[in-house]
């Protein structure tokens, strides 16, 4: 009789710290979660190329109408850096993007400084951060996306392709924007040249998932304009999705091969 007591003790207790936690979350239109890649294949310009193209991407008039013309006018955004299975930095914590006042608030956070990248690619660590990020932030969003970026594939963690099931079964959409600018140097043997299909049969999932690949950084800031237009509205992808060769035979463990191919020449890229 004792342990039934508690149980049900227990069971009030967790109801109504679920309750208070619903009663207090704010509504928005959108949870975005942008998960922008800083692995050390990356080079120091092409950091500060994504910074300030998201920056301006933001607080573009195509952005802002998106987010006006939403059933609530807001969004709540997060803008988190990764690298390996244990490098995530949050530049901007979550908060609520509505006014272009909002916007060149956030941007101008995003733009403060620059980083240095960091070590290895885990595309698989970035997926699952950004997931609980989300369940456990203070928002309640209609859609719940997370827009990732890479210029490679997973070489860190557990498998992509189980991270974004696990991903996909709490009901949030990821959405691919693959870096294909194949810098010449020393981590091009990191690459693959087509990262598009790798992002479209081993990343992506979910309501209206899409891939907007950039293969020149010239094309950055409208791509991530075009893309986060597309995830605000919650509109069909099609006429910005990426054609693709058929992905449904795809090696998904390419970049832990290439990994394990080349440990022995390069210690920790």
């Amino acid at each position: 009789m004792h342990g039934c007591i508690m149980r049900f003790l227990v069971f009030l207790l967790v109801w109504f710290a679920a309750s208070v936690r619903a009663e207090n979350l704010v509504e928005v239109d959108v949870e975005l979660f942008l998960a922008v890649d800083v692995s050390r294949s990356m080079q120091p310009y092409e950091l500060e190329i994504q910074r300030r193209g998201y920056a301006a991407a933001l607080q573009s008039p195509e952005v802002q109408d998106a987010i006006g013309r939403g059933f609530l006018g807001r969004i709540a955004i997060t803008y988190v850096e990764w690298a390996g299975a244990y490098h995530q930095r949050t530049i901007v914590p979550w908060t609520v993007l509505a006014t272009p006042e909002d916007a060149a608030r956030i941007a101008g956070r995003i733009t403060a400084h620059f980083d240095q990248g960091m070590r290895r690619t885990s595309i698989s660590s970035a997926l699952t951060y950004a997931a609980e990020s989300i369940d456990n932030n203070t928002f309640e969003g209609l859609r719940r996306v997370i827009d990732v970026s890479g210029d490679g594939p997973n070489n860190m963690g557990v498998p992509v392709t189980r991270a974004r099931d696990e991903v996909l079964a709490r009901g949030i959409t990821i959405n691919g924007l693959p870096l294909m600018t194949q810098d010449e140097g020393i981590m091009a043997r990191w690459n693959i040249p087509d990262l598009d299909v790798y992002y479209t049969a081993c990343v992506i999932g979910g309501s209206g998932a899409f891939v907007v690949p950039v293969t020149d950084w010239s094309e950055f800031e409208d791509a991530v304009r075009r893309k986060l237009v597309l995830e605000i509205a919650g509109q069909p992808a099609t006429l910005w999705q990426a054609q693709v060769r058929s992905a449904a035979s795809y090696n998904c463990l390419i970049g832990e091969e290439i990994w394990e191919q080349n440990r022995d020449i390069f210690a920790l890229p």
